[in-house]
């Protein structure tokens, strides 16, 4: 009779340990088995972590990413220290996929430069933006991950960016402003939260907006 640790077992504690979502594809490979194989694991594994009396956590699946996270209802209940950060670098890119999402990756590479990919494929990993091909490019949008980070309360990719730029309004900034000061591209002190008040919107604005910042804030989806 063997001692080894069933399957989901493993997976369990491959993604708590990993502290970040992992491809599907990924773990068929790491555990030597087909993917289709590999998807039933994780689907059974999800289905009993859920069945879990009290439970905290759950698996997610995101865009065939795997991850496990603390359920939503719980998240603004326990310490900040306890969750999941994104790196200051990731965070304008973040806001400018919120802002103008569905939101082709090559209008922002204009916008940001080429370090957009690194960016994307991290904050992929996170669980925070998903990538779907369109055509020669890749369509961005945001996760419900990436809502319940930010403190939004929708999670459909129009409602969340609507919600963005009503932010955006209420601050007196333009898309492109609201990102820099996500990531303290203005100020290295401290990062405005979203639904804060700041305290000297106009240090952080131009009034007028200059016009390279109105190009750089070109609204994807009325080009489209």
């Amino acid at each position: 009779m063997s001692d080894a640790p069933e399957l989901t077992t493993l997976l369990e504690a491959t993604l708590f340990g990993a502290g970040k979502s992992i491809p599907q594809s990924e773990l068929s490979e790491l555990f030597n088995i087909t993917e289709s194989t590999m998807r039933m694991a994780l689907l059974d594994l999800q289905q009993a972590i859920a069945e879990r009396e009290h439970g905290a956590i759950q698996l997610t699946e995101i865009g065939r990413y795997w991850v496990l996270e603390v359920k939503p209802k719980l998240a603004n209940h326990i310490p900040q220290i306890a969750r999941t950060e994104i790196p200051k670098k990731l965070l304008k890119t973040a806001a400018l996929i919120a802002y103008h999402q569905p939101m082709a990756q090559n209008k922002l590479v204009e916008m940001v430069g080429q370090v957009v990919y690194e960016h994307v494929s991290d904050l992929r990993e996170l669980g925070l933006v998903d990538k779907r091909r369109d055509g020669n490019t890749r369509r961005l949008t945001t996760t419900r991950r990436f809502s319940e980070y930010f403190g939004c309360p929708h999670t459909a990719s129009a409602d969340v960016a609507a919600w963005f730029k009503e932010q955006a309004q209420e601050l007196g900034l333009t898309g492109s402003q609201l990102a820099d000061a996500l990531s303290g591209a203005e100020g290295e002190e401290s990062e405005p939260e979203l639904g804060d008040e700041i305290e000297d919107p106009g240090e952080m604005i131009d009034d007028p907006p200059s016009e390279e910042i109105g190009e750089h804030d070109i609204d994807i989806l009325e080009e489209e």
